[in-house]
């Protein structure tokens, strides 16, 4: 349901004053979650030493390692959001039951730890007030998310009945998300699926990669167009049947076509100008939760994406 969303880390010495302290009772402190909290975060993989995970809470430490701890999907508080009416939000349609909105690459879709920048869901807020009472209290109508370098579509629920009408089609994978991703590489097939599980990667908990006893994850992809200079390239039509965090870039990576400019995932050596990673989420459909009529919508390539098609061609 999440999406293509957001992962960050804090990283920091361990000081000598907590020479041999548990490992659960240093994260608490330092983050100022409870040790329950805590705890959870040691057991799920999202703490590491010197860059590997650590799932023992009574680990002790030793002065000079570094610590990590990944929290950002935990919210920064209990409470919702605060509307921040200057947000630019480009909003490709609005009704009673749904808003669809066209994101643009930079904007995080809504708080989290680790996230210090106006959200997206600030902007909404500040639009429609209502979006308060939706869904989850830190993230308000979010039934799905992208990257905060991925550009595009994404629905957000307006009223609690379409938050769960869309939840429910997530999870029945009858949304349709389609994405534009610009690879290193030709692939061997015009088309092809990546049907290979996701999950956090033992090696560096802000990253995924595909694990054997990670979560289901299957990527459909479609060749649009290929080019030879400055190296081999190739344009792809992405459709997900699953959202895992960072699906596409994993898939595309696991199969050996990173994202150009993805810099997390193997495409940062090329650039080709841009700032962040070329993938663009161009078509969305759904059944709309009102009168139960599919509804589609498309967002044309931002300029700095269409820019570097151009030179290409």
């Amino acid at each position: 349901m999440t999406g293509d969303g957001e992962a960050a880390i804090r990283l920091t010495e361990v000081p000598s004053a907590l020479d041999g302290e548990r490992i659960d009772r240093v994260v608490s402190m330092l983050t100022g979650v409870s040790r329950k909290v805590a705890t959870d975060l040691v057991a799920e993989g999202r703490v590491t030493l010197d860059g590997v995970v650590v799932t023992d809470r009574s680990r002790r430490l030793v002065p000079g390692q570094e610590l990590g701890i990944d929290w950002a999907e935990t919210p920064v508080t209990k409470g919702p959001p605060i509307a921040v009416p200057d947000l630019p939000v480009r909003v490709v349609h609005a009704d009673e039951s749904v808003i669809v909105v066209d994101k643009d690459a930079g904007v995080v879709v809504h708080p989290g730890n680790g996230v210090h920048d106006v959200t997206l869901v600030q902007g909404l807020l500040a639009r429609y007030p209502e979006l308060a009472g939706v869904g989850e209290l830190h993230r308000p109508g979010i039934v799905h998310r992208l990257d905060r370098g991925t550009s595009g579509l994404l629905v957000v629920a307006r009223t609690e009945g379409a938050y769960h009408d869309l939840v429910a089609q997530l999870s029945a994978r009858t949304v349709h998300r389609r994405y534009l991703a610009l690879v290193i590489g030709h692939p061997e097939a015009t088309s092809g699926l990546v049907d290979a599980p996701i999950g956090r990667s033992r090696h560096d908990p802000t990253r995924r990669a595909v694990v054997a006893n990670g979560r289901e994850a299957r990527t459909r992809y479609r060749l649009l167009e290929t080019f030879d200079e400055p190296e081999p390239l190739a344009l792809l039509a992405c459709e997900l049947e699953t959202g895992r965090t960072h699906q596409i870039r994993v898939h595309l990576q696991a199969i050996g076509l990173p994202v150009v400019a993805d810099g997390t995932y193997g495409g940062g050596r090329l650039k080709l100008g841009l700032a962040r990673p070329f993938l663009h989420a161009a078509g969305l459909a759904f059944v709309h939760p009102g009168d139960g009529e599919e509804r589609s919508f498309e967002a044309p390539l931002p300029a700095d994406l269409q820019g570097v098609l151009d030179r290409l061609r």
